[in-house]
């Protein structure tokens, strides 16, 4: 019951603050460059622009979120309520997972992709391990610039071995690595077991590490500036 509260909550929030409405110009204008495009262009195309926008969206705003949220004190609202840290992690998780995944359904049927299923999962793994580091970092940071810059790691090792991937510049073997066999699945393709396992560990070790730092944010309410 709380995590349903807490997940329509910040549904809402997220929707008063314009994130579904950016969205849906971001998904309209992705769909104009993708019919613009040459039919075999679009598949990868349509899996770059899934994986690099709406499945990172989680890394991109969780650092606006937090700062907003410990801005308006509502942090400091949620350390004395009867909330677990793993419930607040979770909504996070789910409610910037259910926009990444719609957009990316829009993106593969726009570009006549038909593995919906195989872009679903990969978007929701890819989504729910950029969200998790989004998590970790923005508990720690006191402004924007400063979740920017903290922020960059993540994308180099994120996004940089997944695109190249992607376009088949490293060795098959690579297709382990966790963000490159989620991107195998956001492309439609079959993708590494051993990389899908190594994902799931890879999750379970960020939400626990989340787990901790939201606990350890609530215990630290302080100045934050925008």
């Amino acid at each position: 019951m709380r995590l349903r509260n807490l997940l329509i909550w910040d549904m809402r929030f997220q929707s008063r603050y314009g994130f579904y409405l950016l969205y849906t110009f971001l998904t309209l204008f992705y769909i104009v460059v993708l019919t613009a495009m040459p039919s075999s262009w679009r598949g990868y195309a349509a899996a770059v622009l899934i994986f690099s926008d709406p499945a990172a969206m989680g890394l991109f705003f969780m650092g606006a979120i937090v700062l907003l949220e410990k801005s308006q004190r509502i942090t400091s609202f949620m350390a004395v309520a009867p909330l677990k840290a793993k419930e607040y992690v979770l909504s996070k998780v789910l409610s910037l997972n259910a926009i990444a995944l719609v957009v990316a359904m829009i993106l593969t049927l726009s570009a006549g992709g038909r593995n919906i299923v195989a872009v679903l999962v990969g978007t929701f793994m890819a989504g729910t391990l950029f969200t998790l580091c989004g998590v970790i970092v923005a508990t720690k940071i006191t402004s924007l610039n400063q979740f920017i810059l903290a922020t960059v790691p993540v994308e180099i090792v994120g996004f940089v071995p997944a695109i190249l991937h992607l376009c088949g510049i490293t060795p098959k073997s690579w297709g382990i690595y966790p963000a490159n066999a989620c991107m195998d699945l956001v492309a439609g393709r079959e993708a590494s077991m051993i990389g899908l396992v190594l994902c799931a560990l890879i999750i379970a070790a960020l939400f626990r590490a989340s787990v901790g730092c939201v606990q350890k944010m609530w215990q630290e309410q302080g100045g934050v500036k925008i």
